[in-house]
């Protein structure tokens, strides 16, 4: 089961604009390729070939069908291209991290070190933010992408981490984060907070394994 979810972005293109731009480019097209083939039968009727065109082949060429497949391929293709991504404003973050953590104590001195792997997984309208450590794993449950052209592109998400097997001492709980990453997206800064079952605090440091 996909455990990818929704999140919201701000400072980019409103995802309800591009859609209203999508309907009337379906729109536009559909006519056109249903204009080409209305044609082609004209022509095919002229010269004595078979012509006949069943209502569900033009269905398949209607505005709902085109608008479905101009949202699937920017959805999960286009989104990441310029100019279109520019345009967009929907930083791509999908990949696998290292990440170097530290929690820290009340007085901010370092409590403990702790070290890790995260996976993105994106979607122009959806994410996934995957952590494993060596002894627990995590996953958002919520997020939301800014982009902030002053510091980067900061992800806030809300995540539910579980103990792995053999660790009696851990508890599930959840937590937020909130991270910053580079204008190359090569590197991430950032802090988490942890309550309902574990109550610390501490700093990520995320750098991009090779894609």
């Amino acid at each position: 089961m996909a455990l990818e979810h929704e999140y919201a972005l701000l400072g980019g293109m409103n995802r309800a604009q591009v859609g209203r731009y999508l309907g009337v480019a379906a729109a536009s097209i559909s006519s056109m390729v249903i204009l080409g083939v209305l044609n082609l039968w004209n022509v095919a009727k002229v010269i004595g070939l078979p012509s006949n065109i069943p209502p569900s082949a033009l269905s398949l060429i209607g505005a709902g069908t085109v608008f479905t497949v101009l949202y699937w391929f920017i959805n999960n293709y286009a989104w990441r291209w310029a100019p279109l991504g520019g345009w967009l404003k929907a930083p791509d973050l999908s990949g696998t991290w290292t990440c170097e953590g530290s929690t820290l104590n009340p007085d901010g001195s370092t409590r403990f070190q702790w070290s890790g792997r995260i996976t993105i997984i994106q979607s122009w309208d959806k994410i996934r933010v995957r952590l494993i450590t060596s002894t627990s794993g995590s996953n958002s449950i919520a997020a939301a992408l800014v982009c902030d052209e002053a510091d980067g592109f900061r992800l806030l998400y809300n995540y539910r981490n579980d103990p792995k097997a053999g660790q009696p001492d851990l508890q599930s709980h959840r937590g937020f984060a909130d991270l910053v990453f580079s204008h190359d997206r090569q590197s991430a800064e950032g802090e988490y907070f942890n309550g309902q079952g574990r109550f610390t605090f501490g700093t990520m440091r995320l750098t991009r394994k090779g894609r």
